[in-house]
């Protein structure tokens, strides 16, 4: 089989580097982002980063770009502007940037990345993911200006989410699968920064989980590379949640 070539972003560190082993294990080229040690280095934060990493990737590819892994994102104990700016508005213009270059390839696929905070939190503010789903950053960044960290994190992942599904008509037609995950808490310098935060940090441990432990990366890197995979060519448009179980704890009757 020929040689993939998927762009994964936050490959430094973390979620990031799991899947980054986890594809090159299995034979395929990664050409990394991140702010610094990657292929591409670029600030998501910034429109001139996200085009940065969109042109470093471009200028990279020698054929088709297989795949995408919007990974990079950053944790509620940064200031709530910067999580909204990264964790939607970097990961999607990422994700939209590289679409042209996806729908050359005949076995294309994209992964995002939510979090299973987006049913738990109930701070959840539905202007904000409003504001970050319509694409209006300037809004959305003085909306996150007066919420909590948690606040913002857990609405950019449900505009993540969001995002993702009103795209599945647009990519499907292209043939360039689009999915999303929505990990829980799993072992990360992301999570130990949360646990060390005054606020977060006592309820971080207090998340449900019905398996009985965190998650490790690896284990979130999996179900990620397996949607990447030409296994799972039937599946477009889903979230999955790589939580223990927790959603499913908390709301048994979603479905």
């Amino acid at each position: 089989m020929t040689q993939r070539t998927i762009a994964v972003s936050g490959v430094s560190s973390g979620l990031g580097a799991a899947l980054r082993a986890r594809l090159e294990a299995q034979g395929d080229r990664v050409i990394g982002i991140d702010l610094h040690g990657a292929e591409v280095n670029a600030d998501l934060s910034k429109v001139e980063g996200r085009l940065a990493a969109i042109e470093g990737v471009r200028e990279l590819l020698d054929g088709a770009l297989d795949g995408v892994a919007s990974v990079a994102g950053v944790g509620p104990h940064l200031e709530s502007p910067l999580v909204v700016a990264v964790n939607f508005f970097g990961a999607l213009a990422l994700i939209d940037g590289l679409f042209p270059l996806l729908k050359m390839s005949e076995r294309a696929a994209c992964v995002a990345v939510s979090s299973n905070s987006i049913t738990l939190d109930p701070t959840v503010r539905a202007d904000l993911v409003d504001a970050c789903v319509a694409g209006d950053e300037a809004l959305a960044l003085g909306i996150a200006g007066d919420v909590a960290g948690n606040t913002a994190y857990a609405s950019s992942k449900l505009a993540v989410a969001r995002a993702i599904r009103r795209r599945t008509t647009l990519w499907g037609e292209a043939g360039v699968r689009l999915n999303a995950i929505a990990p829980g808490p799993f072992a990360s310098a992301l999570l130990d920064a949360s646990r060390a935060d005054e606020t977060l940090g006592p309820l971080v441990d207090l998340v449900p989980i019905p398996l009985g432990r965190q998650g490790r990366a690896d284990e979130v890197a999996a179900p990620i590379a397996w949607l990447l995979s030409d296994e799972a060519s039937w599946v477009h448009g889903s979230l999955l949640f790589v939580d223990g179980g927790t959603d499913a704890l908390i709301r048994p009757n979603a479905i």
